[in-house]
């Protein structure tokens, strides 16, 4: 909604069409800006960068999926967190290390992949009056698709930094359980992150 917003063309892509087009629906009208829904194959055709928001127990098949519909030079945005339910105030590392680095086995080390947008509150996302008061940290092997991803993540409305490679994923991913421990603990509405001594 955030996206429409702020001038992107979004398509939601669900595994049931009618789904897909219902909540783009419903969403367009929070927003009051056009959101398109459909298939998933229909929302990686049209799209430059494809953000994978999916369960972790369906990663791997939402990956497989998205390997055999991919077109050359989009852009993947990983931001599955490996958490296993209902432990998730727990870090959990797959067998791959990240969710992410397992992503990449999937797609191939050429496709330009990146993670991110792991600790921002849903909710203070859904809220659309609410300013979010965190950063973004964007990980990926390939410095051009971090710049892109970060320019994005800004039209949220927080501030995007470069956290480095792929690998550094582990270390974002892992960061999630223990901000969902703090918010349960203090009883927040959303906690994020911030780096200081930029």
């Amino acid at each position: 909604m955030r996206w429409a917003r702020a001038g992107h063309q979004i398509q939601i892509g669900s595994r049931s069409e009618d789904r897909g087009r219902r909540r783009a629906q419903e969403l367009s009208e929070i927003a009051g800006a056009t959101i398109v829904g459909g298939a998933n194959d229909d929302a990686i055709r049209n799209a430059d960068i494809v953000i994978v928001c999916v369960p972790y127990d369906a990663h791997r098949e939402t990956f497989e999926f998205l390997r055999d519909h991919l077109k050359s030079g989009q852009i993947i945005v990983d931001i599955t967190v490996p958490l296993k339910p209902p432990k998730v105030r727990r870090v959990h590392l797959p067998d791959g290390n990240s969710a992410a680095l397992e992503a990449q086995a999937i797609l191939g080390k050429e496709v330009k992949l990146a993670a991110g947008i792991h600790h921002v509150s849903s909710t203070h996302l859904t809220d659309l009056e609410h300013p979010i008061d965190c950063d973004i940290l964007v990980c990926s092997d390939d410095r051009e698709t971090r710049k892109t991803v970060i320019n994005l993540v800004e039209d949220l409305g927080t501030r995007g930094l470069d956290a480095g490679v792929l690998a550094n994923s582990v270390a974002l991913e892992a960061l999630t359980p223990v901000l969902i421990h703090m918010n349960i603990t203090y009883k927040s509405g959303g906690t994020g992150i911030r780096i200081t001594g930029l």
